[in-house]
């Protein structure tokens, strides 16, 4: 991506500490969430004028130029997401007006019923507007989302269809364990305690058959629907089907975790940590802690060192961590991990500078390797889940955020 240089850029950059309040901690060790706070609401602020409601910024093409999600794309709900959780992070009220707009434009996915992704397309937007705002009118989009998504549980097989593609016979995605949320949440929003019981069986049925012996998982199982029968165990984004895709052992880590949160079963919780000993403790991970986006790409590689990293991975880890810190008494080395994440995604290395990278925060993502789609990228999704970890470790820290007005 060619990098710009210009007058506009250079006075941004100076004036940057007079755009953003400063951070109520003077801290030393926390300089680093402070220039991070301050890029967020540039970069944010900056977005959210160049790009319009319903058409959100996904990720950068190889040409240079934007590319856009639409009302039927799986990562549409981020950006809004992004939009609140910057609000949160700093207090700019401006960027809750901008997030309800994106909020708002997203409507007709309520009706949305041939995808799982009605759960990161809806609960990232209008969960996060209902949860900091709690007007209702966010919740007929929620309602119907929650109910969609949990027409798409099969209760003979035990799961959430994932895609509804013909070249599969019933296919349920690790991915899918991130939308697990919604139901939990909808569960008790509209007291549908069905909700919560597809939620937790499919998180019981995926814990099956989805990992191996070392507690790494596969991208897809593809099941029979007339018997429940596992057909075939493959990938769509990894490497191989036998091997550890960055982001797919991500979203493992962070559904068991909230499966735990929200149902107490101590098998979600050990499967949490069993996901987090593998990352953690991975022999092939850089010093910095961001994966490359195979965990076995070294198997195709003489050296790993080429293959690019992914900051979304690494993103969802350090929320993921930092919530499985506080479900347990020996959370501090989950906590730890995270804020090196954090620092290394805060570094210049992956955090763009105000003015450049499309307005996006992160660089250097992944989104289909094998598929030259979306390679060194930006991503939407790395975005969201790196502000949600920075909530989420301000929360810890007890850092002393931004006043709401």
């Amino acid at each position: 991506m060619k990098k710009t240089f210009n007058l506009f850029l250079v006075l941004s950059t100076i004036t940057l500490s007079t755009f953003a309040k400063p951070i109520q901690n003077d801290d030393p060790s926390l300089l680093w969430f402070k220039k991070t706070t301050e890029v967020i609401q540039f970069q944010l602020s900056k977005a959210a004028q160049t790009y319009k409601p319903g058409k959100n910024p996904r990720s950068v093409n190889p040409n240079g130029t934007v590319r856009l999600a639409g009302l039927t794309d799986w990562t549409t709900g981020f950006f809004p997401g992004s939009l609140w959780y910057g609000y949160e992070l700093t207090g700019d009220k401006t960027l809750a007006d901008e997030a309800k707009k994106f909020t708002l434009a997203l409507d007709s996915i309520r009706n949305i019923k041939n995808t799982h992704d009605v759960g990161f397309m809806l609960y990232c937007s209008y969960g996060n507007a209902y949860r900091i705002t709690k007007e209702e009118i966010y919740l007929p989009a929620l309602s119907d989302g929650a109910a969609n998504l949990y027409a798409r549980f099969n209760p003979k097989i035990g799961v959430i269809r994932s895609w509804d593609f013909p070249w599969w016979h019933y296919p349920v995605i690790i991915d899918n364990m991130m939308n697990l949320e919604y139901l939990y949440w909808g569960a008790k929003q509209f007291n549908k305690p069905e909700y919560k019981n597809a939620a937790d069986t499919h998180a019981l049925t995926t814990m099956k058959n989805h990992f191996r012996k070392d507690f790494s998982s596969y991208h897809v199982v593809d099941y029979d629907p007339a018997t429940g029968k596992v057909l075939r165990k493959a990938t769509h984004q990894g490497l191989t089907d036998e091997s550890a895709w960055a982001r797919g052992q991500a979203w493992g880590l962070y559904g068991y975790t909230v499966c735990y949160e929200n149902s107490k079963n101590p098998k979600f919780l050990q499967q949490a940590e069993n996901i987090a000993k593998f990352i953690m403790n991975h022999p092939r991970t850089p010093k910095d802690k961001i994966p490359v986006w195979d965990y076995d790409v070294h198997n195709a590689l003489e050296t790993d060192e080429l293959a690019p990293r992914d900051a979304s991975a690494a993103a969802v880890i350090a929320s993921a961590l930092l919530d499985l810190s506080t479900q347990v008494k020996d959370g501090q080395k989950y906590a730890d991990y995270a804020e090196i994440l954090l620092k290394s995604l805060s570094s210049d290395a992956y955090l763009a500078k105000p003015g450049e990278n499309h307005y996006f925060l992160l660089k250097h993502s992944v989104g289909a390797f094998l598929y030259n789609s979306e390679i060194d990228t930006p991503l939407d999704y790395a975005d969201y889940y790196y502000l949600e970890a920075l909530k989420r470790y301000a929360e810890i820290k007890k850092i002393d955020l931004f006043t709401k007005s």
